[in-house]
């Protein structure tokens, strides 16, 4: 109950929460294609090179635009609200650096027109530009390996 992060402060669930969010967004899960018991209903040792049945959806991973766009208006709209994980690092977020940098622009931004024009104002700015930005930079996914202080 009393395990912590490196940084001591937030709970170990916090760290997982950007994994999970990841997970969610990516559509991850199992594909239904084995019994429970683990055997196959007709003796195959490999699966079917037709693919899922007629009515099985094929689950498609997000684009890595669609990806950034996501969780960069995520973790916004919980920074705006003040949300009790807004204050987790870019790392616990689940982001790159370079989506970092859009990350932190948006919510300076988001910021501003909240407070000119309301909080739905600022929620809509943060879906265009989320959308915006990361399409410019073609989901963002640069290299984490350097760390850059919040502004």
């Amino acid at each position: 109950m009393g395990a912590t992060t490196r940084a001591g402060s937030w709970p170990a669930t916090a760290c997982g929460c950007a994994l999970v969010l990841a997970v969610t967004l990516t559509g991850c899960g199992g594909s239904g294609s084995g019994s429970s018991d683990g055997s196959r209903g007709s003796g195959d040792s490999a699966p079917s090179a037709s693919g899922p049945g007629p009515n099985s959806p094929t689950p498609r991973a997000p684009s890595p635009v669609r990806l950034c766009a996501d969780l960069i208006s995520y973790w916004a709209e919980q920074d705006l609200a003040r949300s009790r994980w807004a204050g987790l690092d870019w790392e616990q977020k689940g982001l790159s650096n370079q989506q970092y940098e859009i990350y932190d622009d948006i919510v300076h931004t988001a910021r501003a027109e909240r407070r000119r024009h309301g909080t739905p104002a600022a929620k809509a700015l943060i879906k265009r530009l989320s959308e915006r930005r990361c399409a410019a930079a073609n989901g963002a996914t640069h290299s984490s390996g350097n760390w850059r202080p919040p502004t």
